[in-house]
């Protein structure tokens, strides 16, 4: 089996609705995407022979995704009060609602969702939401 790895970061904010802890609060990180590929063979002709698949493919896709979160309240949808929303709107902060808990364990979820419907032959995504701690999507063998 042969596998590729890359990486990309982006800084957003997040909190967790209904949490009892710090982390209810609004707070920052410096998330690490990384994402692994995976193919049992390799390209046999043309210019990415021996390749299974150009890093640089790879970079542009996984780059886009981190920079299409940075610099965000990333938020669960229905977790904010609409006069909350629009006060934020009008201050002109970015705003990104998701359908579910921002989790480090949902994004690696979603994050590996979105490239493999770009084609990517995934084996896994990891987010880091902290240089220590991560969380780690596969899926199931099928």
């Amino acid at each position: 089996m042969y596998y590729l790895k890359t990486s990309a970061a982006f800084d957003s904010a997040h909190f967790l609705q209904g949490y009892h802890g710090k982390c209810a609060n609004i707070h920052g990180h410096r998330w690490t995407l990384e994402v692994m590929l995976s193919s049992s063979s390799l390209k046999d002709s043309g210019e990415k022979r021996g390749m299974l698949m150009d890093f640089g493919d790879v970079k542009k896709s996984v780059r886009t995704l981190a920079r299409e979160h940075d610099h965000a309240l990333i938020y669960e949808a229905g977790s904010l009060r609409p006069k909350t929303l629009e006060a934020l709107n009008e201050e002109g902060f970015r705003l990104i609602e998701v359908p579910f808990r921002p989790t480090a364990e949902n994004f690696a979820k979603y994050f590996y969702d979105i490239l493999s419907g770009q084609g990517l032959p995934l084996k896994s995504v990891t987010v880091y939401e902290t240089p220590e701690n991560c969380a780690v999507y596969e899926a199931e063998e099928e």
